[in-house]
């Protein structure tokens, strides 16, 4: 559990973050402050459309290594950056993140507390079309409890005709 001040923290290196790796056609989507004995452990996650190769990680490095560098946000205590990828264990929150995991299988849990399993047709800004054992189900974002990609090994994909 976070305190408000470590929280206050989070949203200000999220504040700073934001623009310079905008700009480098990344999104924030999760920033962690950890105590670490006399250390803090300072994680970015970061995501853009396509997927974020470890050359993308790398130069985010830098840039949050720059911006913090010339800011006060992490104050005196030295700390330890970790810049990573978005990972496919954190929830499905956002509109970007349904449209960036396209055809792959996900786990619905919705507000009334049902839940489906089924393949990202397509979404929108509102909802999402999922294929649920060949029967197309359309759910608006606002139903969604929460929903995770589930790991498929062995998938048997089709071959497209180019």
């Amino acid at each position: 559990m976070s305190t408000p001040h470590q929280d206050a923290t989070r949203d200000r290196i999220e504040a700073e973050l934001v623009d310079p790796l905008r700009a480098m056609g990344l999104d924030v989507e999760a920033v962690e402050v950890t105590p670490a004995g006399k250390r803090r452990v300072l994680r970015v996650a970061v995501d853009k459309d396509g997927g974020v190769t470890l050359d993308d990680v790398a130069d985010a490095t830098r840039e949050v290594s720059r911006v913090l560098d010339e800011s006060d946000v992490m104050g005196e205590m030295p700390y330890t950056l970790e810049v990573t990828s978005r990972g496919v264990d954190r929830p499905l929150t956002l509109p970007r993140h349904w449209r960036r995991n396209e055809d792959r299988l996900v786990k619905a849990t919705l507000t009334d507390g049902s839940s489906l399993t089924g393949r990202i047709l397509t979404s929108s800004e509102e909802s999402v079309t999922l294929d649920v054992s060949g029967t197309q189900h359309e759910l608006a974002y606002a139903d969604v409890a929460k929903a995770l990609v589930q790991i498929e090994f062995n998938r048997k994909t089709e071959k497209k005709d180019d």
